[in-house]
């Protein structure tokens, strides 16, 4: 059997516009103090994917419109809705009191596995990346209804935070949607 690549104009696409009006996703995606303008528009990428319903930049985390959030997110910050809030602290005691699931992704004592995580049926998640040194802060994972760990078997402590995004938005959206 052979393969051919399909063409862009070939993958149904919608545009911003049906994009906008999609139901989205129960989740929101929410970046602590991220320093790389290329993750950011990494993530972007992803939440566009997967129809993700907010992203909430915080702290030193850039926002667009910027030319290296834009060389990686690829237009995703026309589509995804996002917002600033400087304080993320402040931002989780928000969203808890709206009834949103809080989940840091970290590593952390008493952690649950990525893939042993259940979601609830309407409910609403917000997942926390961390800083590329310093991961989540402490005071997030310590107001985080639940800390979840991507399970890893090498040598590296972690991954980087665009791939946990990935990993983590796709099982988010698997469990949420799809089951």
């Amino acid at each position: 059997m052979k393969h051919r690549k399909l063409k862009n104009s070939e993958l149904d696409r919608v545009d911003v516009d049906a994009f906008i009006a999609a139901k989205k996703t129960p989740l929101i995606i929410v970046l602590d103090n991220i320093r790389s303008l290329n993750n950011i528009g990494s993530v972007f990428r992803t939440a566009d994917a997967f129809l993700v319903e907010k992203i909430y930049l915080c702290g030193i985390t850039a926002t667009p419109p910027h030319k290296d959030i834009q060389k990686t997110a690829l237009g995703a910050t026309e589509s995804v809705k996002w917002e600033y809030v400087e304080s993320t602290d402040v931002l989780i005691a928000s969203l808890k009191k709206e009834g949103v699931i809080v989940c840091a992704i970290e590593q952390a004592e008493q952690s649950v596995s990525l893939e042993e995580y259940e979601i609830g049926s309407n409910k609403k998640y917000a997942v926390v990346f961390g800083n590329e040194v310093k991961g989540v802060q402490q005071s997030i994972v310590s107001a985080s209804d639940a800390v979840i760990e991507i399970p890893q078997f090498g040598t590296k402590h972690s991954l980087n935070i665009s791939v946990s995004a990935g990993v983590v938005v796709w099982d988010f959206f698997k469990k949420l949607t799809l089951s």
